[in-house]
């Protein structure tokens, strides 16, 4: 009888340990400033005219994150780039690669990575990682473009273009969501699952719906697994070298990451997105008729805190 007593009382005793609720969520404190540093790799293969084409690019990024304010369970905050690096490998093109720390001013695209860094922009950030609003992107960049030497104007504009749809409002946006829209709305326990859904807005748009699960709570962080579907959206066109362009890929990205348990800032994050599909360029007058070209992307991104 007592050894069945003991039994008793220790499974009293473990099952509110496993039933556990937490509420992972961003716990920021005014006045500090967090960094987040991204490291991503891209290998896309597609095919024109018979032939696949592959090439692969690559983009680090640091960002500080300056709390300026709090109101109830919003943050404002002040974001600036520290430093950013562009690499691209493609067929008959060789080794390209652009970064902030280079002031050659024959090199247009550095020229613009470095007027970039340590211009402020602000954003306001839910506990929840999701993004309210984004402000003075555009102001920012037109500071920057004002600092760039180019003679072309043509070619100027088509910088800025490219640059907007890695840097701009909509992209940063869904950038920053993808990485900090993960925690649950609900307190959960180990072993939980919960959903969430963002819209991607760079080169292309995008559904993304991902599930989250809790893997476990060490003393430190928490371990979260992600699942994620991604879709094209079917409206959406954008532009290349000034012909519109329409894409039609789905795939998915599965991740792992660590958050600190104190301020649930992202501390690590691994994600490995594989996509599948085509892009059509449409009828245009320079490409009468439009073509049709198949496509998959390969992409790993790394973010740390330091």
């Amino acid at each position: 009888m007592k050894f069945f007593l003991s039994i008793l009382l220790l499974t009293i005793a473990i099952v509110p340990c496993q039933a556990q609720k937490v509420k992972p969520a961003l716990n920021l404190t005014k006045g500090n400033t967090y960094y987040s540093i991204s490291d991503l790799n891209t290998s896309i293969a597609q095919t024109m005219n018979g032939q696949q084409v592959t090439y692969t690019i690559g983009m680090s990024t640091k960002t500080a994150y300056k709390v300026l304010d709090i109101k109830d369970t919003v943050y404002n905050l002040e974001v600036t780039y520290k430093n950013i690096g562009m690499k691209m490998q493609a067929p008959g093109a060789g080794n390209i690669e652009y970064n902030s720390g280079n002031k050659d001013a024959k090199d247009v695209a550095s020229q613009i990575l470095y007027a970039m860094v340590d211009k402020p922009f602000l954003i306001t950030l839910s506990k929840s990682g999701k993004v309210i609003a984004v402000q003075n992107v555009e102001k920012m960049m037109q500071a920057v473009f004002k600092s760039v030497t180019l003679a072309d104007t043509v070619q100027l504009q088509q910088f800025k273009n490219q640059f907007m749809q890695s840097f701009g409002e909509k992209a940063f946006k869904s950038n920053l969501e993808e990485t900090f829209a993960i925690y649950p709305s609900i307190k959960v326990a180990k072993g939980d699952k919960w959903t969430v859904g963002t819209k991607l807005q760079s080169v292309m748009e995008a559904n993304v719906y991902a599930t989250y699960e809790l893997i476990d709570i060490t003393p430190d962080s928490y371990l979260i697994h992600g699942e994620a579907k991604v879709t094209s959206a079917s409206s959406s066109t954008t532009q290349m070298s000034g012909m519109p362009v329409k894409y039609n890929l789905s795939g998915t990205t599965f991740s792992e990451i660590k958050a600190d348990k104190t301020t649930g800032w992202i501390t690590e994050s691994k994600q490995k997105e594989d996509l599948s599909g085509d892009i059509s360029i449409l009828d245009n007058p320079k490409l009468p008729g439009g073509m049709q070209m198949p496509m998959t992307i390969h992409a790993n991104i790394i973010t740390t805190d330091q």
